[in-house]
């Protein structure tokens, strides 16, 4: 079990990390916002936890404590939904393809900014972040409770007024608004809790890869989270929750197979580096095929229909 935890450790605690991305980009598509802005707030987090935790927060224990650990988090979930507020009031005010733009903008707005600032150590980055564990699935102490937090919270926001406000708004946004709700109000804060999910997992990603840098986020970033997503099931929590574990761990799996299989050199070459070609392939059969996604919300009844 050692050999197996010290073996794949790193890649079950990135398929828990992509969970939690794909979540935050599922926020605001329980609004019908197609939004790709959980890129930039995720590289923000993890800026602020590099730059807290190599220039303010010295320690000289040999593992980074854990309470500044959190105290990084909430200070990168507060900073990025207070982002999330100043962005999403003018953003959510387009729709469809247009939000979309607007925020890959976004993304790359902060990507640039991030590449000409000395704090954020310019294209080279953030080197020697402070580890707060001693092995690499020792972080699912932090990041596992978050997810399960983050499932629960969502199970219940999707039963509760707040929630059915976001779907019926997702449905049909002018029939929504007859009924009293505000669609503004309700895009802007689903917007902002998925950025103060992004930037806390941004927080827990910059000790865990060691290293920060403008390309944690980019608009291939944007591609994958939204693989996670689209394929996973766009119509409930779960859908993003599997689809950020499969689709985090597929390109290990090409890789693996790419190395062991005797496939001719340029397939083995597409399989290891066509990371964003197979997402977006998948993206278009996904859509065509389960325009729901894999997940859907009746998934239970009919693996009950099946069993009978």
């Amino acid at each position: 079990m050692n050999e197996f935890f010290s073996t794949y450790g790193s890649l079950i605690v990135s398929m828990v990390l992509g969970s939690l991305l794909g979540l935050s980009l599922y926020l605001p598509l329980m609004t019908g916002q197609l939004s790709l802005a959980s890129p930039g707030f995720y590289a923000l987090g993890g800026y602020i936890a590099a730059i807290l935790s190599t220039k303010v927060f010295t320690s000289n224990s040999e593992l980074f404590p854990i309470p500044l650990l959190l105290l990084e988090m909430l200070i990168a979930g507060i900073i990025s939904g207070l982002l999330g507020v100043v962005v999403g009031v003018p953003a959510l005010r387009l729709r469809g393809i247009y939000l979309a733009i607007a925020t890959i903008a976004f993304v790359e707005v902060l990507r640039v900014i991030s590449l000409n600032l000395e704090i954020t150590g310019g294209a080279v980055g953030i080197f020697g972040i402070p580890q707060p564990f001693q092995t690499s699935i020792e972080y699912l102490w932090i990041a596992l409770p978050l997810l399960i937090i983050s499932m629960l919270v969502l199970y219940r926001l999707e039963r509760i007024r707040v929630g059915r406000a976001f779907i019926a708004i997702r449905e049909d946004e002018l029939a929504a608004g007859a009924m009293g709700i505000n669609p503004t109000y309700h895009k802007v804060l689903a917007f902002t809790l998925g950025a103060i999910l992004a930037g806390i997992v941004g927080a827990i990603s910059a000790h865990f890869l060691n290293t920060w840098n403008a390309r944690q986020g980019t608009f291939d970033a944007s591609i994958i989270y939204l693989t996670f997503v689209l394929i996973g099931g766009s119509r409930t929590f779960l859908g993003s929750v599997l689809g950020g574990m499969v689709f985090t761990a597929l390109p290990e799996i090409l890789r693996n197979l790419a190395e062991t299989t005797g496939f001719p050199d340029w397939l083995a070459h597409f399989l290891r580096d066509g990371r964003l070609i197979i997402f977006g392939l998948l993206i278009v059969i996904g859509t065509i095929f389960f325009p729901q996604g894999l997940v859907t919300p009746d998934i239970f009844k009919k693996l009950r229909r099946i069993k009978q």
